[in-house]
């Protein structure tokens, strides 16, 4: 006899069976009422980038959990740990010599951590590092980065290097999990736990995003004039949704499993190549929508 689905089932099977524009629209949807919600409940906007940066560390300690008891980085993209490390120790600097506050001790938490991170893969776990598959070019996101922020940068009053170093740690955030969906591609299988610490990366750039987004909707638009002149203020916002709509797609299959109940099985096989590949394909189709 065949067993009867749950709501979380049924609603996930209807979603698979739309079409692109319509599953678009539904993220939307959900999105604008998430923030909503959130706008409604967080009455100190500043408790969203404290949470986003406790589900990064969340992540962290599953990665952590994963070396430790597994003996093994299979999986995992030293790259992008490196990308993150570098953000991470850049924007530290300009919290230092600019505005010294509780992210500034956030991040010095998650800089050390991610340092181990590193540690562990190229030096004990070197030999289950799958160096063939994480074939992602760093200076493809690095040489960019660094090129935008000598063109766009705030306009505050502190001094240049320090302005090009916080435009480029933006930037460079927003695009550091690129060699990470690169290695779930190349596989074409991703084991739980790396699955579960991409989710919680999506999880953190979205509640980033809602911070910033709540932010300026609250002081109208007052926070964007703070910020400085020029394109820098829609430059910082535009990074946000650009990091979150990297992971959005990731996330979708991810809940889309779970729903599903394959999560706790472990079954990650082949959806997340679809996920990975399927970014750019989302890129294309949203454009011929708003066309």
């Amino acid at each position: 006899m065949k067993a009867e689905k749950s709501p979380i089932q049924t609603v996930m099977s209807w979603i698979r069976r739309q079409p692109p524009k319509v599953k678009a629209f539904l993220c939307v949807v959900t999105a604008m009422t998430i923030l909503v919600f959130l706008r409604v409940i967080v009455h100190e906007h500043d408790n969203l980038f404290i949470a986003s940066e406790a589900v990064h560390a969340v992540g962290i300690s599953v990665l952590i959990y994963k070396l430790t008891k597994e003996k093994t980085c299979a999986g995992i993209s030293l790259k992008t740990q490196e990308l993150t490390a570098l953000f991470l120790a850049v924007r530290l600097y300009c919290s230092f010599v600019m505005e010294f506050d509780l992210h500034t001790l956030l991040d010095s938490a998650t800089l050390a951590t991610t340092l181990w991170v590193i540690y562990m893969i190229r030096f004990n776990l070197r030999p289950t590092y799958m160096e063939d598959k994480d074939n992602f070019a760093i200076y493809y996101v690095v040489v960019p980065c660094a090129v935008v922020s000598l063109l766009i940068h705030p306009s505050t009053r502190h001094h240049i290097i320090n302005r090009l170093f916080w435009a480029f740690c933006v930037y460079l955030e927003a695009v550091s999990v690129l060699p990470q969906l690169r290695v779930m591609q190349n596989t074409k299988i991703v084991e739980p736990f790396t699955a579960h610490y991409v989710f919680a990366l999506g999880i953190a750039r979205f509640l980033s995003c809602a911070h910033w987004i709540l932010q300026v909707l609250d002081t109208r638009g007052r926070l964007l004039t703070a910020l400085g002149y020029g394109l820098w203020p829609l430059m910082v916002l535009l990074s946000e949704i650009i990091q979150t709509f990297i992971l959005a797609d990731f996330c979708y299959y991810y809940v889309q499993r779970f729903g599903t109940s394959c999560c706790s099985c472990g079954q990650f096989n082949g959806w997340t190549a679809r996920s990975a590949s399927s970014f750019w394909c989302g890129i294309r189709s949203f454009v011929k929508w708003i066309a």
